[in-house]
Order: structure tokens, then sequence, then C-alpha cells
């Protein structure tokens, strides 16, 4: 129900926008949500953004350079990467839950939805 794309191979300083695609029911409702894992890692957030286009969320490591955004008629959500570096390489996923709450929004076992991954990778 959650279908992710856009990955792929980038240069350091480069940009990518991934997508992920929700089909079989409305998530307007539902908190939506980046993470992503690099191999040997555990899997880690990357950002979220709120139901119904609510309050958005975003680690550290990628403020001021990644933007999630959502349409709603498109029942589709967002991750704008800019500025990526090569640690920024990983299988990122996308996430859906409608009834998570705001402290548990960065912490991946309290999602429901899923998609399969796209591999972004930055080299030099």
């Amino acid at each position: 129900q959650l279908q992710a794309s856009g990955g792929g191979l980038v240069q350091p300083g480069g940009s990518l926008t991934l997508s992920c695609a929700a089909s079989g029911r409305t998530f307007s409702r539902y908190v939506m949500a980046w993470f992503r894992q690099a191999p040997g890692k555990e899997r880690e957030f990357v950002a979220a953004r709120g139901r119904n286009g609510g309050t958005t969320y975003s680690a550290d490591s990628v403020k001021g350079r990644f933007t999630i955004s959502r349409d709603k008629t498109k029942n589709t959500v967002y991750l704008r990467m800019d500025s990526l570096k090569p640690e920024d390489t990983a299988i990122y996923f996308c996430a859906a839950d409608q009834g998570i709450i705001q402290s548990s929004i960065r912490f991946p076992r309290h999602y429901n939805y899923w998609g399969q991954g796209t591999l972004v990778t930055v080299y030099s």
C-alpha cells in the first residue's frame, strides 16, 4: 500500500526527490515518515509529517538539507534531499501510522505500514 520510488546515484552536493505513493486508503489522517538504513546499521529516522499535513519533524543529521512534504490530492509524500553527502547513502523507506503519538514518531517499531524501500547512493 506504500510504494517508494526516486532513489538513484548522485554525487555529493547533488539532489534527489523520493516519492511514496499510498494506495488502498486515504493517508491524510496518518503520520507519514521516512526512515533509512545503511548497510550494517539500524534503521534510523529521517523525517516525518503530521496528520493532515501538520507538524514536520526531522533528524538533526538532515535538518536544513531534507524537506518532507505531502500532496493530499495524490495521496503521496515526498522527501526532497539537497546537499547530499556520502553518509546519506542508504535504503530509504516510507512508513505510515494512524495511531502513533508524537513521542513515538522517531521510532520505526511504532509504524504499521511500510513501503519496500528505494536505494540512494551518494558517491564521489
